[in-house]
């Protein structure tokens, strides 16, 4: 064996089950395609082939250039050859590349960190895009026709230090996007003033007050929402950054807002110091600084102070009438707030995670609070939430008793403050989705449509409004709203149930291509969600591509018997007649059961 330095190139298909599971032999024949496109352009490239096991690719280069070159050839051949293939159906290679040192087999095999760390990079790579090390950047800056776009220090499996990755830019290249508009996100500056708060440090010590400096942050992200004059990223993107050091810079170009806001909190008994800075992310400077050391029980006073200080520093203009009416009804008890914070993280968890555990912990965290302070509006939200969870997913050992303490939940916290847009949003879709009989439609987006006015910054208030108006048979505003979300939230986790929504919008609105690259997205980053299976299956029924239907349903099934057979037995609140028909024509032409050319009047 022998030590040497080397440009490692490693690759892999970005969605390679998915597509083995739509068309075996079409994803087979373009595999083949794509390893003659690599042994081609690497072997010219004074590179050595040393694995193409599977789906994926493992070469080196003599020269980090050379490995560059390879890369860039690879992905623009791909994509010339791929051109008049449907967007779903492509074949796309995520590559990283590395310069760093490999032991060297005598029959030629690699090993080492500088391979692990190739590996790394193509799992941080967009498909159908490259990410290189720092280490291969410099090597290659000026001498291949490229740019290098820095995503930061990145902490990767296995590996000890921090790898910092750069993904290289082509012109014309088009990463990850499957086209010109599905998918992309318009990061310049809105034209009102923008923010993003970043989630503040916990610098007590203790764990256990993460929730507690969490929810401080996220008190203050509601607080400036409510400003209709603002542009406020909405809480999970800003959270993104948490446990990280990012240039807030960087950060605003990744938001597209003009300033952020960082800080600390410290808790020592019943004393808290609270650190808050506001920086101009254009230029780097610091627009306003402020150290607060109080009481415990002040600390609902502080957001209210650093929320007017950052309001008076980036909008002037705003007039007292519009602070009065953005103010909130403060917690009651400080002990409950706490235990609501709680109740109300592992809500959202439950729901993304899709887990039944967390969403009963929640219950029983958001009763606890309310049994030490019965005005609690987090603890209620986070009941009306966990509640609705129960009735949409039917994991509620009683349906109707969970719809019912939901939407008490929801009322109550209404009546307590009626500027509460998220008891709007939570009672708007408990009236979509009654634990029994139709759906209450006008109610529902009455509500729906209030939270959105009471707080226009809300990315979770829109989405809600975004179905509620796709389902009532509005689809091109239901589109029109869960873009928005995108531009609210553009590093939301939530993002696959985003894109699941949007292909049920678009299979409303007849565009069954978008349905199919919304679908698409979806799939890729839930692989194991069965929605965007069911809506390959429904666009390609409607674009008379019946055995693609059948496939895709097929895969479905296998991962949600009881979901799919719930949808076949008509378990899909759609307001329209025709909307209801449509989809229960197409998913059971799909399923086999029905004959394709029923679908002939409805497409």
């Amino acid at each position: 064996m022998k030590q040497r330095l080397a440009a490692i190139l490693a690759a892999d298909v970005a969605g390679y089950s998915r597509l083995m599971a739509v068309d075996e032999r079409a994803t087979v024949a373009a595999l083949d395609a794509a390893r003659a496109v690599f042994r081609t352009q690497i072997e010219s490239n004074q590179g050595r082939v040393i694995d193409m096991a599977g789906d994926s690719v493992l070469a080196v280069f003599e020269t980090a250039t050379g490995a560059v070159s390879t890369a860039l050839a690879i992905q623009q051949e791909l994509n010339a050859s791929s051109s008049a293939v449907p967007e779903d159906r492509r074949m796309r290679f995520r590559i990283g590349v590395h310069l760093g040192d490999v032991i060297e087999k005598a029959d030629g095999t690699v090993y080492g960190d500088g391979v692990n760390i190739a590996a790394r990079l193509e799992g941080l790579a967009e498909p159908g895009g490259i990410t290189v090390s720092e280490s291969i950047r410099t090597a290659v800056k000026g001498k291949v026709r490229a740019s290098f776009e820095d995503q930061g220090e990145q902490h990767v499996k296995n590996i000890a230090e921090p790898v910092r990755a750069f993904a290289v830019r082509t012109e014309g290249s088009a990463g990850a996007k499957p086209s010109s508009t599905v998918g992309e996100i318009d990061l310049s500056l809105p034209s009102k003033p923008s923010i993003a708060v970043l989630a503040f440090a916990n610098m007590s010590g203790d764990p256990e007050q993460e929730y507690f400096t969490d929810g401080i942050t996220e008190d203050i992200i509601t607080e400036l929402s409510r400003f209709h004059s603002l542009f406020v990223i909405a809480r999970n993107s800003s959270f993104f950054y948490k446990g990280k050091s990012p240039d807030v810079r960087q950060v605003g170009k990744e938001l597209g807002v003009r300033y952020v806001l960082e800080g600390s909190i410290r808790r020592a008994g019943n004393r808290i110091r609270v650190t808050a800075q506001l920086i101009d992310a254009l230029t780097g400077n610091h627009v306003w600084a402020e150290r607060y050391d109080r009481v415990l029980e002040d600390i609902f006073a502080v957001q209210e102070e650093v929320t007017r200080s950052i309001v008076t520093a980036i909008a002037p203009q705003v007039e007292d009438a519009e602070i009065a009416a953005a103010r909130r009804v403060r917690p009651g008890n400080l002990s409950a707030y706490e235990i609501a914070v709680r109740a109300s993280a592992n809500a959202f968890e439950a729901y993304g995670r899709g887990n039944r555990g967390l969403r009963e912990q929640a219950i029983r965290e958001a009763r606890e609070a309310l049994a030490k302070d019965s005005g609690s509006l987090l603890a209620l939200n986070a009941l009306a939430f966990s509640q609705w969870q129960n009735v949409y997913f039917r994991t509620a050992a009683d349906v109707e008793k969970a719809w019912q303490e939901g939407m008490a939940a929801a009322i109550r916290a209404i009546g307590l403050d009626r500027s509460d847009h998220r008891a709007y949003a939570w009672k708007g879709e408990l009236l979509l989705f009654p634990a029994e009989g139709e759906p209450h439609w006008d109610d529902a987006l009455a509500n729906l449509k209030r939270a959105n006015e009471l707080n226009p910054n809300d990315a979770v208030a829109l989405l809600c409004l975004g179905y509620g108006e796709a389902a009532s048979g509005n689809p091109n505003q239901g589109i029109e709203y869960l873009t928005r979300f995108m531009r609210l939230s553009p590093h939301d986790p939530l993002t696959y149930n985003l894109h699941a929504m949007l292909s049920v919008a678009c299979f409303l609105a007849r565009k069954y291509e978008e349905t199919l690259q919304w679908a698409s997205l979806a799939n890729r980053e839930a692989p194991d969600l069965p929605i965007p299976y069911m809506y390959f299956a429904l666009p390609y029924v409607g674009l008379g591509e019946i055995d693609k239907a059948k496939a895709a349903l097929d895969k479905a099934r296998r991962i949600a018997p009881e979901f799919i057979q719930s949808r076949l037995d008509g378990f899909m609140p759609f307001q329209k007649s025709e909307d209801r028909e449509r989809f229960s024509v197409f998913l059971r032409i799909a399923a086999g059961v029905e004959d394709p050319s029923a679908a002939d009047r409805l497409r």
